[in-house]
């Protein structure tokens, strides 16, 4: 199999529901994103994937949905303060854990069509969550 990586950054904030911890407040991190992509065989030119149509899909996606926004779950009551505020916010229907945030990358790569293998998101330099299907 071939594989492609490509690593993103962006930046958030959140905090964590149901949890008995410093997560548990608003605070944010400079994530940083590992997409692998991959096939058995190559296209045409001979890749997996051109580097090009992973930053205009995924890092689109980073950019547009989550830079700078905070990630908050449903019904947490500062989604709709920060709404009514007219504050980024992106509404997650889960915890916006790294490991949430990972399955969400993946999924929206891809619905896109993109032959993504796993995610992965450092939340701090230390510290990632992967996500990949079974």
């Amino acid at each position: 199999m071939y594989r492609v990586v490509k690593e993103l950054n962006f930046c958030y904030g959140h905090r964590l529901l149901d949890y008995d911890g410093k997560c548990a407040h608003p605070h944010g991190h400079n994530a940083w994103v590992q997409v692998e992509f991959g096939a058995e065989n190559l296209d045409g030119r001979g890749m997996v994937i051109d580097f090009v149509d992973i930053k205009d899909a995924v890092k689109r996606f980073l950019d547009e949905e989550l830079d700078h926004k905070m990630l908050l779950r449903r019904d947490d009551v500062l989604t709709k303060i920060l709404q009514d505020l007219g504050e980024p916010v992106f509404v997650m229907e889960e915890n916006p854990t790294a490991e949430n945030i990972a399955r969400l990358i993946f999924n929206d790569a891809k619905r896109r069509g993109l032959p993504v293998l796993s995610v992965k998101l450092w939340e701090t330099p230390t510290s990632y969550a992967e996500y990949r299907e079974a």
